[in-house]
Parts: C-alpha cells; structure tokens; sequence
C-alpha cells in the first residue's frame, strides 16, 4: 500500500496540507511539540481505528474548529483509492466517495502499523495492554473479529452486573445460563484466534530481534490463560467459577483475563529487561506485525515510527534502516540526517504545524 496524496484540514495543530509523499522513506523532522506526531496520527486514522494516542474523537479537531478532514488517495495491488475521514462530534468515514456505516468500516481496507513511544506499555504494562495489540492486529486481518470483541465485552458487562444480585435474586440463574452458553462460543473463538495469530507473529518477530540484537538475544512469546484451553468449553469454565465469581461481583475466567508473556533470553522483559531490551522488544512487535499482514494478505501496510531512534545503538538504529526498505514507511525525528544515511525519500520539516517539503 501506498500513500500517493494526504491532505488535512482542522486536524489537531496541523495547518491546511496537501503533500505528495515519497513511495518509500518519508521523514518528518522538527522540534518537539510542532506537530511532528500529529502527521502520523493523521495517516492512522484512514485504518479506521482509534487514535493511537488514545485521543476522543473531538480532541483531533484544531482548538479553534468545529471539524477536521483528513483525505488520503493510495494504491494497493488491485486499484487506486480515497478514503475520506471527517471528524465533528463522531467521526463519518468515506471510501471512493462512498459513504460507510462507520469509521471502522475502513478496517481492512486500509493497512498500517504504527510504533510510538506509548507502545513500550507492551512491554512495561499489564495484561490488558498486551492483549489490546494482538486484538488490534488481529483486526487488521478479520475485520469482524471486532464485533466479536464486542459482542464478548457486551457479555461481559451484562454477566457482571448479574453477578452483582444474583445472591438476592437466585431467579437470575436462567438468565446467567443463556449469557454463558453465548459468551463461551465467543471465548473460544477469541481464544483459538489469538493464539493462531501469535503463532504467526512468533517466527518474524524472533527473525527481526535476533537482527537488531546482532544474534545475542533471543525473543520468544507464550500465550497464558488464566483458565482454559484454546478452542475449549468455557461454558463448563463459567459455571465452575460461579460461586468465586458471585464473591468477587466479576468473572475471573476468560479472554479478558489472558496475557501474553514476553521473555529476552527466556526471562521476563518486562520484569528483567533493559530499557533498551524493552524498546526493542516492542518495536519487533510492532514490525512483526507488518510482516504477518503482508505474509497473510499480499499487501505492504504502511509502517509509522515516531521517535524510534532515540535510546538505539547504532546497530539497532541500521538495522531498522535496512529492514524497512521496499515499504511507504512515515518516520519521525529531530535530525534527518540520522534517518536519511541509509536510502533515499522525502524530507518534511515541520514548524508550529506548517509542513514544507525539503
């Protein structure tokens, strides 16, 4: 995939733009704080999911607007395409002038892989952020794995509150029934997917870090259930755990409560590793992630770094160069020249929001 033109009007602190970038390496240097993120989260929003900085809806609108735009016109394998994103009090999405029931139907359609910062809470966080990576990137993949995730939060939501008076009202006890028999379907699918998926992601994720390690380490994930096998009957899990769950008010059991362990050299990286380690390992993630998309799909996605550089050793830094060749690739820094020693593209400077291609 290939972003041919972007465009933005009203989005975050970015002034009106119109830029034609480079088929391959994209820099977008400047100082802090001048809108150098804002550009990548502008090229993330044609995926159709959320903002990967975590941002509401109406905090991507500039202070002093009422809407935003963002318009890209890209290319994958098959034809040229636009994907219109407008942006007031929700967001409305449009493909090929085509207007989409929501922004997430854009899921699919668009690809891209985005590493920030942020992400080293892969590492570094609890469960929950672990488990928020291989969703998402399984979404990439199955777009209607979302609505199962939904479908299974909706569940959840509605077990627990349950749980919360089914000591009073023991007539709950049907109704508990029929959430259970729908929620252990959902469960195993999440489960047996989630598991497909890292079998996948292991292999080019262990062939990426044993590069930027220089083969001194190796990186390895285990997928850890908090009760279950993959693909196995949670409804029995359910009903098992009720009388702990009814104690507690909440389930205890299932795909909300898994995580995914991430070992350096078979130890914890998260309670062992270094910083660096970690970053690494979060950025291999991230990357691996845009070697299964393309294995599984034909497609390249568009890859966004912003701010990979910093705390990398030279090593690490080539090899991140060298490994992202042959992709529309968005990358961000304070001195390009650090990035553009290697290959060839498209410098961008930008400056209180203003893009100027240099």
């Amino acid at each position: 995939m290939r972003i041919k033109r972007l465009e933005c009007t009203g989005f975050r602190n970015l002034a009106p733009l119109s830029i034609e970038p480079s088929a391959e390496i994209n820099v977008i240097y400047g100082e802090n704080a001048q809108g150098k993120t804002n550009l990548l989260e502008s090229v993330w929003m044609c995926s159709g999911m959320k903002s990967f900085r975590g941002a509401k809806d109406t905090e991507l609108k500039s202070f002093d607007r009422e809407s935003a735009k963002v318009r890209a016109g890209y290319s994958d394998s098959k034809r040229e395409n636009t994907i219109e994103i407008r942006i007031a009090e929700r967001r409305t999405a449009y493909l090929n002038g085509i207007a989409l029931p929501s922004a997430a139907g854009l899921i699919g359609k668009f690809r891209a892989v985005v590493f920030s910062p942020a992400f080293l809470s892969i590492v570094q966080s609890g469960p929950a952020e672990r488990r928020r990576f291989i969703d998402a990137a399984i979404c990439q993949l199955k777009p209607a794995y979302a609505q199962k995730l939904a479908d299974y939060s909706r569940l959840l939501k509605q077990r627990n509150s349950l749980l919360k008076d089914l000591q009073m009202e023991t007539a709950l006890l049907d109704m508990l029934d029929v959430i259970d028999l729908q929620m252990s379907a959902l469960a195993a699918d999440i489960t047996t997917q989630r598991f497909d998926y890292l079998s996948m992601l292991t292999p080019h994720a262990a062939e990426i870090y044993n590069g930027l390690s220089g083969g001194r380490e190796t990186l390895r994930f285990r997928y850890v259930q908090k009760c279950g096998e993959p693909g196995g009957d949670y409804e029995d899990i359910f009903k098992a755990n009720r009388k702990t769950d009814a104690m507690l008010k909440t389930t205890t059991a299932g795909p909300h409560r898994d995580d995914i362990e991430i070992c350096v050299n078979d130890r914890s990286a998260r309670l062992y590793g270094s910083q660096g380690q970690q970053r690494s390992c979060a950025l291999t993630m991230k990357l691996a992630e845009s070697s299964v998309i393309k294995a599984q799909t034909g497609e390249e996605p568009v890859t966004l770094l912003d701010d990979v550089m910093s705390e990398l050793d030279a090593g690490r830094q080539d090899y991140i160069l060298n490994h992202i060749k042959n992709r529309q690739v968005f990358i961000t820094c304070c001195d390009p020249n650090a990035v553009l020693r290697l290959t060839e593209g498209k410098r961008f400077f930008i400056q209180n929001g203003q893009v100027e291609c240099t």
